[in-house]
């Protein structure tokens, strides 16, 4: 599943907003995936600063996500990589 969230002008990502956006994705799965959440979930992300914060290691491990590790700014996978091929959404937020 891929999660799309994409910000107003002069916006930037903390690790509040990045925990509201993971909060959205858990949301999200538990409609799409019911019982996923229950399994457990693998998740990936790089180690930029928002993704590696005390608050989002305490929400990732309140919920008992396992992280697959990634280096931050990796030029595989790296989200910017892929922005331009998602079409627009209203409200800034792609449905998944």
């Amino acid at each position: 599943m891929i999660l799309l969230d994409i910000l107003s002008k002069g916006e930037s990502v903390n690790a509040d907003r990045y925990c509201e956006t993971l909060d959205w994705l858990r949301h999200a799965v538990r409609r799409k995936r019911p019982g996923l959440l229950r399994s457990g979930v693998v998740f990936q992300h790089d180690n930029v600063t928002p993704h590696t914060t005390k608050r989002t290691k305490e929400w990732l491990e309140h919920y008992r996500w396992d992280i697959i590790p990634h280096p931050a700014l990796s030029p595989d996978l790296h989200p910017q990589t892929f922005i331009y091929l998602a079409p627009k959404a209203p409200h800034g937020r792609q449905k998944v």
